[in-house]
Formats: C-alpha cells, structure tokens, sequence
C-alpha cells in the first residue's frame, strides 16, 4: 500500500526546466561564454563540484550584470510558470486517499515553496539562499536538499511520518533524481529531457512516462486506474 509520494518540482509538478536556469536566462547569464558555465554544470552533475561551489558560481555571475539583487528580481524569473498538466489533479488525488505528498526539490526555495503552497502539498524542501533584512541577496544557504543525495531528505520525511520505505513512491524527471529512491522504495521516472535521464531510468529498470501529463503516472501508482480532470 503506498502512503506517500515524494515529487521533484521543476519539470515535475512545474512546467519549466531548473528554476536555476530560470534566474540566468533573466540575467542574461551562463550563455556566450565559451562554453564557461556549460564545463562547471557537468563539474556539478558528474559530482566533481560541491553544491555550495556552483551556486557560489551561479551567484557570482548574476552579480557581474547586477551587483544588487533583491529577492523581487529572483521572482520575476519565474513569471508565467504554470504547473505541469495533471499536477493539480494528481496532488489532489491523492490527498483525498490520504497520502502523504512532498517535494524533495534542489530548486530555488522561493521557487519550489510557490508551487508547494498552489498545490497544498504536505511538505516540502528545497534549496536558496540568504537575504539581509531588506530583501537583498547576500549568498547562498547551507544546501538542505543535496542534488545527488536526495534520498537523505526522503529518508528524513520517512522517519518523521512513520513511514516504511515500501510504502513511498518518488516522482523525478533527471538522472539524479534516482537518489530519491531509498533502499526499498519505489520510482517512477517522468518527462525525462535530457538523454543522460532516459539512459539512467533505462538501467535502473524504473517505470518511465514519457508524455509530459502527470496523471499518466496514476496506472503505475493504483494499477488498473486512471485519473482525469
């Protein structure tokens, strides 16, 4: 019996890409530049740079176009966000089963908590960073939700609310995201983008919904079911 499920957010419950990527594309960012930021992504997503360093990173390119960043400008980055089809119908479907629903994101906290309080999820984590008292950036916080490490926040959660680790589904849609899935648990792999995730859910042998429609994951939660709405 599955009592909990444990979402990502951007490409998940979110129609976007890394709300990471979001705030570059505002400044204008990580792009032109000799393939610069492209070599420190790959740095981070082959775990050869800490969390801490590529947002340190991020960070500091954002200041070189603006010195002054106030956490106003960060959520203009993410106007006209809306959330993946399906994802409201879903989150609410299985609240009304009594399922425990989180996210477990490495997103942007003020991000991940927007979509969090819309859809009135259980709980949530993320990452972000720290702001003086008039709003304005100062640096990024400690990292909570380690990127390929996610399964220590599940862990957590599962600890929290009494839960078997049989009875927790993980939702992503990345390579990384197979971390979510503690020993016993299960997965399901959604709207993989990029080709390292289709490879990575291939061989981890997880169930894969390609379609970008959240409800196609209801069948693999509640076999024999189908959701609408």
């Amino acid at each position: 019996m599955i009592r909990a499920v444990v979402f990502d957010c951007d490409g998940v419950l979110s129609d976007n890409g890394s709300s990471w990527q979001l705030i570059h594309e505002y400044f204008g960012t990580g792009k032109n530049d000799g393939g610069e930021h492209r070599e420190k992504l790959d740095m981070f997503l082959d775990g050869k740079i800490s969390e801490e360093e590529f947002v340190a990173y991020d960070i500091h390119l954002w200041k070189k176009v603006s010195p002054e960043i106030h956490r106003d400008d960060i959520m203009r980055c993410y106007s006209g966000v809306g959330l993946i089809e399906g994802a409201r119908a879903v989150v609410e479907g299985l609240q009304e089963r009594d399922v425990f629903v989180a996210i477990v994101s490495s997103g942007v906290d003020i991000f991940v908590g927007t979509i969090a309080n819309m859809l009135k999820v259980d709980d949530w984590a993320a990452n972000g960073f720290e702001w003086d008292e008039d709003g304005w950036l100062v640096k990024g916080l400690p990292t909570r939700v380690l990127s390929h490490n996610k399964g220590l926040m599940v862990e957590k959660l599962a600890r929290i609310n009494d839960l078997n680790p049989s009875e927790i589904i993980s939702v992503g849609d990345s390579s990384s995201d197979l971390s979510m899935m503690i020993e016993g648990s299960h997965f399901i792999g959604f709207n993989p983008r990029r080709d390292r995730a289709k490879v990575a859910f291939e061989e981890a042998g997880v169930p894969i919904v390609a379609e970008k429609d959240l409800r196609l994951i209801w069948p693999l939660i509640f076999p024999g079911e189908s959701l609408s709405g």
